[in-house]
């Protein structure tokens, strides 16, 4: 049975096909979940997705690929973001990103978010996630490399930076400028490089296992109790998607 992810700067592809056997394509943006739904995959998988330059993916394209019977997860980032605004409808979401946005922990885009690198650098990430500093900031507590006025201060920090600017060294300098306790800096520099939660790969991993789990027990085309409501907005999508608008 076909499978497509769409992923980027959280997995590689040669990361992600030692875990399964897929068709796996660049960051999704709106469009490209319509036309891989075109070509009738069993799943679709969505880890990232374009949040600026490139319009999104859209809701709509979602509902449609349900609605034709294909199976659609989303973990990690973008894929966490759309799961968790269409649990109701059917499409499942993996991890603890996805968990986090579902019940209204996080609710901001720029938590999964990143600079990355082009399609000819394999979409590297070029900064650091909101979302997995979170993770390192709460190991780094439970490790004793530092304590909670400190963690929600560097949380604090973080937040406050552009996402494309995140980095655990750029932290720990703006850090330092705000007279953060120097011996917790410092715990905190030499554990990061080795101890650091890279929450979205982890969980992308995860949604890649579960997808290979179902695919061997068997499965059956979506089922979805909601009516598909052809709109003006979606025919401009499939239009634009089949290139027959500019």
């Amino acid at each position: 049975m076909k499978v497509v992810i769409f992923l980027g700067p959280t997995l590689s592809a040669a990361e992600a096909s030692g875990v399964l056997d897929a068709t796996y394509l660049a960051p999704a943006a709106r469009g490209d979940v319509y036309r891989a739904a075109l070509e009738r995959p069993a799943v679709i998988g969505i880890i990232d997705g374009y949040f600026e330059r490139v319009p999104s993916v859209s809701h709509k394209e979602i509902l449609w690929a349900m609605k034709e019977g294909i199976h659609v997860l989303g973990a990690a980032s973008m894929g966490a973001l759309r799961a968790a605004e269409l649990a109701k409808f059917g499409m499942e979401g993996i991890g603890e990103v996805y968990e986090a946005f579902r019940r209204g922990d996080l609710d901001a885009d720029d938590e999964v978010a990143v600079a990355h690198a082009s399609a000819e650098d394999g979409y590297r990430p070029l900064s650091v996630a909101m979302v997995d500093i979170r993770a390192t900031l709460a190991g780094a507590v439970r490790d004793g490399v530092i304590g909670v006025e400190t963690q929600k201060a560097l949380e604090g920090l973080a937040e406050s930076s552009f996402y494309a600017d995140r980095s655990y060294r750029a932290l720990l300098e703006t850090a330092k400028q705000a007279g953060l306790p120097d011996s917790e800096l410092a715990s905190f520099r030499a554990y990061w490089p080795e101890r650091r939660v890279e929450r979205k790969k982890l969980d992308a991993i995860a949604m890649l296992h579960t997808i290979d789990v179902r695919l061997r027990a068997g499965i059956t085309p979506k089922q979805v109790r909601y009516h598909f409501q052809h709109t003006d907005a979606w025919e401009h999508i499939t239009r634009k998607a089949r290139g027959s608008e500019t």
